[in-house]
This record gives C-alpha cells, sequence and structure tokens, in this order.
C-alpha cells in the first residue's frame, strides 16, 4: 500500500468533519420531524422570506424536482404556505407558516447548541485562522469542480 498523499489526507478530514456534522444535526433534526433539506428550507425562509421553488432549490444545492416534493411535504405539515407570485402567476412563493416558525424556533435552539459548543472549543484567533482555512479550502474544492465540469 502506498502512502496516503497529503491531499486525501485532508480531504478525508474534512469528510469527517462533514459526516460528523449532519449526523448530529440529522439526529437533532428527527426529533422534530424535518430532515435536513427541510429544516434548511425553513431556515432559509426564516431569513428571506418568501422565495419560490427554483430558489429554494438553488439555495439548498437541491434540483427544482426535489424541491417540488420537500415543498409538498411541508405544506402537507402546514410548516409552509405556498401561493401565486404577484409577478409570475405559475410561480408559486412559500412563506413559513407561524406553526413552521415556531417548529423552526424549536429545532434551531437545540441545533445552535453545537455551533456554541464548536465555538467555544478554539480561542477567538483560533476560529478566525479555522473560518479562513475553511473558506479557501471551500474555493479550492468548487473551483476543482467547475474545472472538471467544464471539460
Amino acid at each position: 500500500m502506498t502512502d496516503v498523499p497529503v491531499e486525501e489526507y485532508l480531504c478525508t478530514r474534512i469528510r469527517q468533519a462533514e459526516q460528523a456534522l449532519m449526523a448530529h444535526h440529522e439526529a437533532v433534526l428527527r426529533g422534530y420531524g424535518l430532515t435536513m433539506i427541510q429544516y434548511t428550507v425553513l431556515l432559509a425562509l426564516s431569513r428571506q422570506g418568501g422565495m419560490s421553488g427554483a430558489q429554494l432549490a438553488r439555495s439548498c444545492g437541491v434540483t427544482q424536482q426535489t424541491m417540488a416534493s420537500v415543498l409538498t411535504n411541508l405544506a402537507a405539515k402546514n410548516l409552509i404556505h405556498r401561493e401565486a407570485s404577484a409577478v409570475h402567476a405559475k410561480v408559486q412563493i412559500a412563506t413559513l407558516t407561524d406553526q413552521g416558525g415556531s417548529l423552526l424556533d424549536r429545532a434551531y435552539q437545540e441545533v445552535i447548541v453545537l455551533e456554541r459548543a464548536l465555538t467555544d472549543t478554539f480561542s477567538p484567533t483560533e476560529h478566525a485562522s479555522l473560518c479562513t482555512l475553511l473558506e479557501r479550502a471551500t474555493t479550492v474544492l468548487v473551483d476543482q469542480t467547475a474545472s472538471i465540469r467544464s471539460r
């Protein structure tokens, strides 16, 4: 077996951190009857206000078909309301219902505990450095993916 190149080691570490983060969030959200994508949609709507399915799909990094299914499920749970856009009658705009906002607030209070624990793990300087390093890593990952897609 050959030595593992540094690039793979970093990718492995990033993947492990991402998997641990997702597992934590999914465990928390399961208790609220939400999937990670549903939570992300509710969070986006709370921050942005009304959004179309296409806007939410782009914001959440999923296809419009996947988003349509997510929005149908959220509407069935009365967590969002959908109505025709005032600008384009065929476009449905999703907004948070009071019930959706309340559920999001409760779930967020539990999700934010991990954010605080992670922040408390590092000194302010380490936290700033880690954020900078992760942003640089993300830029490389996005650029590498774009170069592959443009072939």
